[in-house]
């Protein structure tokens, strides 16, 4: 099957070797504010609102860059996990790979909504920030849950 829209597979393992300790290394900054000067920087900025109540459309900013660097890469590392292609692709896979694609992006619009509905000021922002990442982890999950099935379903029947 023609499937140029994915990545080769040999993608997967340079993702998960960028995925997993950006993740881990992501949601430690989180939760502990570890923020090492080395990555303060002046960086370029858009619609710029600062402590004074200054607002600018552009010019620079200093910030500590280690957030939007660690969130660049659980996103490649994420794509690159998700849209490799399997090394034996073929319609069935590609149906399941859509159907986790439209379940995960129905589960992260439903969480969306319910965020809506319930949270609000900063519990909301934190929400939006985790909601960037949702989808495209609900897909990584299900799919591969559900290639792990069909191959335990196929290596149990070719026992037998």
């Amino acid at each position: 099957m023609e499937t140029n829209y994915l990545l080769s597979s040999k993608f997967k393992r340079i993702g998960l070797i960028i995925l997993i300790p950006s993740l881990i290394l992501g949601l430690y900054t989180l939760f502990t504010d570890w923020e090492p000067a080395f990555f303060d920087a002046n960086v370029l900025g858009i619609f710029i609102e600062d402590l004074s109540g200054n607002n600018r459309f552009i010019g620079m900013v200093e910030n500590n860059i280690l957030n939007e660097i660690l969130g660049i890469l659980v996103i490649l590392g994420g794509i690159m996990v998700a849209f490799s292609k399997e090394k034996d692709e073929d319609e069935l896979i590609a149906k399941i790979r859509l159907e986790s694609l439209v379940w995960a992006m129905y589960l992260n619009y439903g969480i969306l909504l319910l965020a809506f509905l319930l949270l609000y000021d900063f519990s909301f922002y934190w929400a939006m920030v985790f909601n960037m990442y949702t989808m495209l982890f609900f897909f990584i999950i299900r799919f591969n849950i559900k290639i792990w099935r069909l191959r335990k379903s196929v290596s149990y029947e070719e026992q037998y």
